[in-house]
């Protein structure tokens, strides 16, 4: 008997022999309720006595197959003996094989050929065939009136052979199908093993989430995006709503229309846009619907990879080649400015040549730049006090009143980011707010908030300018886009680039009344 198998013959043993026990225990009590039955009518106190110490066996036979010992096969060949010993005493007291008891044999056997596996089947077909025809020949020689039966003794025990072999036979189909059922259920298993492998290690979040909003199964990258604990029992099914409600509105709304296409969605929990796809599972209502959740920063990563690629071979080649010749032009336009005479046409044409050498000479530094933007020297930045010095540096460079900046900073707050970045970013930035603003106390705005992740701070830049409309905010970070005659276009995707390098995000916040740019930066575990 094989170790894997052992459980289940064990369990199938102890239940034939509560079987045996109920069987037992029916035949006594039927015997001693009705008085006129034929149980017992030819020796009533020889199929009591039998009765009883069948019932006490099957008792000690249970308890034996608890304990599980002696071995399986013996157990089993003590007990179906037993069965046909104590089954045969109680046919020659009730009158011999006109009595019915001789059926109680065929169940037994098919119970032991079926739990069994098949094996000593045959053999228990023959004890039980032995056993009836000595108890009949018994009779014919010990009882005067006694009839012989061995015509019904034979086909009883034709009986009990075909009952074994048919036991023998289900018990092979049975082996068979087990062995299947190993075999598939061993498949299964390792293709279960294979899919959470896959899944675990996939690049994409993937959440399974019910019709009732709980997220019923998720992986680990899934875990990170929503900021959920892997520690978190299953058995309580989180909340889609209670982590990313704004997940949770789309999935809605996904819902009342699957052909809706959604924008990227930032997670508050990390500060990671994603990309946001619904996949629904058929035929199974409980589960509803698969959401996958793609990381845009790693394929922005990769396209950042060749874009810079490209950029490295392309800058050194512009400098040289732009410069050079500019430097010309503006050397010539200095030295025509000193020949020239009296006409009032050459100073205006100098003063273009000049203008335009200027601007081209400033689009190649902020193209050189690109190609630097990912040497960053982060640290930790008291947010209060940087802002404040940037603040009073700004306004004295560009001949600003400082009113028209308002300051809103959460006390204790500490960033880690490239100092000389983050300068030139809030420079770009204010600069674009002080062209669009009011000019009005007050109509640029500082703010210094943590994330709701707690893991980040938002540095807010508002003004009460006419803002950005929906159409430019889609080509807002786009190199060379500009609505300024004299802007390049590079300095808001210069400003993004560069908050990428320092691990932190820039985006433009949708605002009616002005302007509204955000850095989400990461915080700082110690405080300067």
């Amino acid at each position: 008997m094989k170790t894997d198998n052992a459980e289940q013959f064990w369990r199938s043993l102890v239940y034939f022999n509560i079987y045996r026990l109920i069987t037992a225990g029916g035949v006594l009590v039927a015997s001693s309720i009705f008085q006129f039955s034929i149980l017992g009518v030819h020796n009533a106190n020889l199929f009591h006595s039998a009765a009883l110490v069948y019932v006490f066996f099957c008792c000690i036979s249970i308890v034996l197959a608890k304990i599980r010992h002696p071995i399986f096969d013996w157990q089993l060949i003590f007990q179906i003996g037993s069965d046909v010993l104590f089954i045969c005493i109680m046919i020659h007291a009730s009158g011999g094989i006109k009595s019915g008891l001789g059926v109680l044999l065929m169940v037994s056997l098919a119970g032991a050929g079926l739990i069994s596996r098949g094996r000593l089947a045959l053999f228990f077909a023959s004890i039980a065939s032995i056993g009836m025809l000595l108890q009949e020949t018994y009779s014919v020689l010990n009882a005067a009136n006694h009839q012989a039966q061995y015509m019904q003794i034979g086909l009883l025990s034709m009986g009990y052979f075909a009952v074994a072999w048919l036991a023998h036979r289900l018990a092979t189909y049975a082996i068979a199908s087990e062995r299947l059922a190993i075999q598939r259920g061993t498949d299964l298993e390792k293709m279960s093993q294979i899919n959470q492998l896959v899944i675990h290690d996939m690049q994409d979040g993937v959440l399974v989430v019910d019709s009732n909003g709980e997220i019923r199964q998720r992986n680990f990258f899934a875990e990170t995006l929503i900021g959920l604990q892997s520690t978190s029992t299953k058995a309580e099914f989180p909340k889609l709503a209670d982590y990313v409600p704004a997940l949770a509105t789309r999935l809605a709304t996904w819902h009342g229309n699957k052909n809706t296409e959604f924008d990227l969605l930032r997670l508050p929990a990390n500060n990671v846009l994603v990309r946001t796809r619904f996949v629904p599972i058929k035929g199974n209502n409980q589960t509803g619907v698969v959401i996958f959740l793609e990381d845009m920063s790693r394929i922005q990563a990769q396209v950042q990879q060749l874009k810079l690629a490209a950029l490295g071979r392309l800058t050194a080649n512009i400098a040289h080649e732009i410069r050079n010749p500019l430097s010309a032009i503006s050397h010539a336009a200095e030295l025509l400015e000193e020949e020239q005479g009296a006409s009032t046409t050459h100073p205006r044409l100098l003063h273009i040549i000049r203008d335009n050498t200027q601007r081209l000479n400033k689009i190649v530094q902020d193209v050189l730049q690109l190609n630097r933007r990912d040497i960053a020297k982060p640290e930790n930045i008291d947010v209060e006090n940087f802002l404040r010095s940037f603040i009073a540096d700004f306004c004295l460079t560009d001949k600003i009143d400082i009113d028209i900046f308002e300051l809103d900073i959460t006390k204790n707050n500490s960033i880690v980011f490239d100092r000389g970045h983050l300068n030139q970013i809030l420079w770009n930035l204010c600069r674009n707010a002080w062209r669009y603003c009011r000019r009005k106390k007050g109509s640029i705005q500082l703010r210094s908030t943590n994330w709701p992740n707690e893991n980040n701070i938002m540095i807010d830049i508002i003004d009460d300018g006419p803002g950005v409309s929906p159409v430019q905010l889609k080509q807002l970070f786009e190199p060379f886009y500009t609505t300024a005659s004299s802007g390049t276009g590079l300095g808001l995707y210069i400003a993004r680039e560069i908050c990428e390098a320092n691990h932190a995000s820039l985006d433009c916040v949708e605002n009616p009344t002005g302007g509204h740019f955000r850095i989400i930066c990461e915080k700082s575990l110690t405080h300067d």
